[in-house]
């Protein structure tokens, strides 16, 4: 009998100690999970329920893996612009350029009529110690053709990019020949460049364009100031224009090198991130020398960190035009599978206390994402009035006024000159004419263009050729009309487009950039500014004697621990 009531209550007893279980184990998940995620309520639960569903009943067959990718970026985009989900298959790309290198051949490339064209070879890199030169056209990879309409930029990395120290073998069809060559490069670490170029304006005036903020953006920062005080540069001009961000840390450091001791350069706070400062530690090799920062709509995240934290201690001058307005910190999340989140965590904010993420509205960006368009149509990149700050007023150190809730507008404006535009500029600029046409006559005259060292040089050499000319027939060819008076208004524009265009194909980005800033509105109020030592910002004349009010708090010295996307 006793046996009986026993088998009776077993049933019981075992559901209530599954119950118990379940109970320690979500106290234990809840208490003990530490940073590791997990989906513990009822409304979450529905997501993997409906997964399950859908993968047992559903009329079709479903690749379930390929629905949660498709899913995940719709979810993140519910929170804001900038929470973004990114596949593994997608990681190395995003990452090459702020990681600081990459395993490949060491080759910059454009794809033409169905054929790679290499357009660079890295000094020194596999390639070209192999023996492959600018201008190659790689129609063969480890013996299968890599021609045709499917070939994308993403196919061409991905067979030409591998593990260090493996061998691919490349069919070139070099100019002028007509026999494939066989070519075998072993890959190696290819360096990216953050800093991208680095020169002097005048005997005076040194200048360092940063392309992004990296792993090793700081170390080529400090070799550039090297460079640049072997020739005696007494003023410094940093160009951020077109940054779109990349580490927080890099551009902490960077803020750091120009700062007095306690200065506060930043600070991040979130609904689960507690207030974290980051302020100067006094040890900079710059505190005094005069600064210059130029920043445009292209400027976002940790440039605006840089830019915000030159601007709000009053130690350099700000000069372009308004910001991006990107002040969300994300911190990379990693899964098992090589895929990763970059989640939204907190808030920067620049030492006057100002947010200048500009506005958005969570789960709708359309309005974000046309703000640029909006900008334009309203007037902003022409006058400096037709500006519109959407939140409060802030103060710097010595009391001028700056403002948050979009970006950060420059102490000196720069207007887009939008004079010599015309409906054929823009149609030979944006269906990429002016690129083709540049990449032909590059290939077509690279022996003799090869004379030229210097981009003053070639620069010379191109007027004199009449470019413009030459490309109006090209594009005559290839549908664009001709219109004989707007080329003439638009000359100007098209002969620095096209002619900035070969310089780069044949030498670098710097020698790019020497020929683009010769006559830039902006190198030339730089130097204007430095001429009249105004590049330190003097309080107003109202202001002068009050005392700004200064932040305060634990300083946490420069950035550590988890890396964070600005």
């Amino acid at each position: 009998m006793k046996e009986k009531k026993t088998n009776r209550f077993l049933p019981l007893l075992m559901a209530l100690s599954v119950i118990v279980g379940i109970l320690i184990g979500t106290f234990y998940a809840n208490h003990f999970s530490g940073n590791r995620l997990s989906i513990i309520n009822s409304s979450s639960n529905k997501l993997n329920n409906l997964l399950r569903i859908i993968d047992a009943q559903y009329v079709d067959s479903v690749d379930v893996n390929d629905l949660v990718e498709k899913a995940l970026p719709q979810i993140l985009a519910e929170l804001d612009p900038h929470s973004i989900y990114i596949s593994a298959k997608d990681m190395q790309i995003t990452n090459d350029d702020l990681k600081g290198s990459f395993s490949g051949i060491g080759v910059e490339f454009t794809i033409r009529q169905d054929t790679l064209h290499v357009q660079q070879v890295i000094g020194n890199g596999p390639a070209e110690r192999a023996g492959v030169i600018a201008g190659d056209k790689i129609v063969m990879v480890d013996g299968k053709p890599f021609t045709g309409k499917t070939l994308t930029n993403e196919e061409a990395m991905h067979r030409l990019k591998g593990p260090k120290d493996t061998k691919v073998k490349l069919g070139i069809l070099r100019y002028g020949e007509k026999k494939i060559r066989n070519i075998v490069v072993t890959r190696g670490e290819i360096p990216t460049k953050s800093v991208t170029a680095t020169y002097m304006l005048n005997d005076k005036t040194g200048y360092i364009r940063i392309k992004n903020f990296g792993e090793n953006t700081y170390a080529e920062l400090l070799i550039a100031l090297a460079q640049l005080s072997q020739q005696g540069f007494e003023n410094l001009t940093i160009d951020l224009r077109g940054n779109t961000g990349g580490y927080l840390e890099s551009a902490v450091q960077i803020a750091n090198e120009f700062m007095p001791k306690g200065r506060l350069i930043t600070y991040m706070e979130g609904r689960k991130s507690p207030r974290k400062e980051f302020r100067s530690d006094g040890r900079g090799s710059y505190q005094n020398i005069p600064l210059v920062i130029l920043i445009d709509e292209g400027s976002a995240s940790a440039s605006e960190i840089l830019a915000g934290a030159i601007q709000d201690n009053d130690r350099g001058t700000i000069i372009g035009r308004r910001s991006f307005g990107k002040g969300l910190v994300q911190q990379p999340i990693p899964f098992s599978d090589g895929s990763m989140v970059r989640l939204t965590i907190a808030r920067y904010y620049t030492p006057s206390g100002r947010c200048i993420q500009k506005p958005y509205v969570a789960g709708d960006n359309s309005d974000y994402e046309d703000d640029m368009l909006a900008r334009y149509k309203h007037g902003e990149f022409f006058s400096q009035d037709s500006i519109k700050h959407s939140g409060r007023a802030y103060t710097t150190r010595i009391g001028r006024v700056v403002y948050g809730g979009g970006g950060i507008t420059p102490d000196i404006f720069i207007a887009e000159d939008t004079t010599a535009y015309t409906s054929y500029y823009k149609a030979a600029s944006m269906t990429g004419l002016i690129l083709q046409f540049a990449y032909n006559y590059t290939d077509n005259n690279r022996q003799k263009l090869n004379e030229f060292t210097t981009s003053e040089e070639l620069a010379k050499y191109l007027v004199k050729q009449n470019t413009v000319e030459q490309f109006a027939a090209f594009a005559d060819k290839s549908g664009l009309k001709r219109r004989n008076l707007m080329i003439k208004r638009s000359h100007k524009l098209l002969e620095r487009y096209i002619n900035s265009r070969i310089i780069y194909n044949m030498m670098n980005e710097e020698a790019w950039l020497k020929y683009l800033n010769a006559d830039d509105p902006a190198i030339i109020e730089t130097l204007r500014v430095f001429h009249a030592n105004k590049a330190f910002p003097k309080a107003p004349a109202k202001a002068a004697k009050k005392k700004t009010a200064v932040l305060l708090g634990r300083g946490y010295g420069l950035a550590r621990g988890k890396r964070l996307l600005a």
